[in-house]
Order: C-alpha cells, then sequence, then structure tokens
C-alpha cells in the first residue's frame, strides 16, 4: 500500500513586510508634501532672459492707466472693458481650442491687477503665457 503524503502548504501570510513599505511610503509623501508647499510669503521674482516661446492666438494688454485690450490672430488690438474680457476670449476659444492667451502688462500694472486676469485664464481653463521683455 502506498501512502500518498500531501505536502503541507502554510496559508499564513506575513503583514510585517506590508506594513514596514506602507510606513516608509507614509513617510515619503509627508516629506515631500512640505517641499511642494513652500512658505509662499517669501517671494524672490526671476527676471526675463528670453522673449514669449509659444506662439500665442489671443492676446490682453493692459497700459499704465489700466485700460484693457484684447486681440485674436493678426487683429489690431481693439480697446475693451474688464468685463468684456472673458466673452472675448471664450469666443476665441471657439474658433481654436488649443490656443494660447498671451498677457502683455505694463511694468507700472499693479500685480493684483494681473491676477484678475490669471484668474479669468484659471476659470475657464485658458493656457496663459505671461509676456516679458529680455533684459539687457
Amino acid at each position: 500500500m502506498a501512502l500518498k503524503r500531501r505536502a503541507k502548504i502554510d496559508t499564513n501570510f506575513s503583514m510585517a513586510s506590508m506594513t514596514d513599505v506602507i510606513f516608509l511610503l507614509l513617510i515619503f509623501f509627508m516629506i515631500t508634501a512640505t517641499v511642494v508647499m513652500p512658505n509662499t510669503i517669501k517671494l524672490n521674482l526671476p527676471q526675463s532672459k528670453k522673449e514669449t516661446s509659444a506662439q500665442p492666438l489671443s492676446r490682453v494688454m493692459i497700459d499704465k492707466d489700466l485700460n484693457y485690450y484684447v486681440a485674436f490672430g493678426n487683429e489690431k488690438e481693439k480697446q475693451v472693458t474688464f468685463e468684456q474680457i472673458t466673452p472675448f476670449l471664450r469666443e476665441c476659444q471657439t474658433k481654436s481650442p488649443d490656443m494660447y492667451v498671451a498677457l502683455y502688462a505694463d511694468e507700472s500694472v499693479q500685480y493684483k491687477d494681473i491676477v484678475k486676469i490669471l484668474d479669468i485664464a484659471g476659470r475657464n481653463r485658458f493656457k496663459l503665457v505671461i509676456a516679458t521683455r529680455p533684459t539687457d
């Protein structure tokens, strides 16, 4: 009589190594989260070395007197009110869905007025490029 022996399979699974991996991932994400959210109070804005490299289709200009001008493609700039900027850019987006919007602002324009245009672009998911002039 031949007795067949079945090999006994260990069905226990050790969670110790899995717990170590999860713990290390937790530490990694906690450390990288502090790097991603830097202290926003200290600002050292960079200077531009080159002109805008993207080819914008739409342009928004703000002069030193806070007059707003818009243009699409090769059109001539026309003066608009702040409230007319969003409908104009939406109309341009229907013409060209993957357009870039270039923002030209006089250097004397306050940052809060530039942020208003950035907010319009953010709400409508426009691709915005801030145009600068190169330093000599």
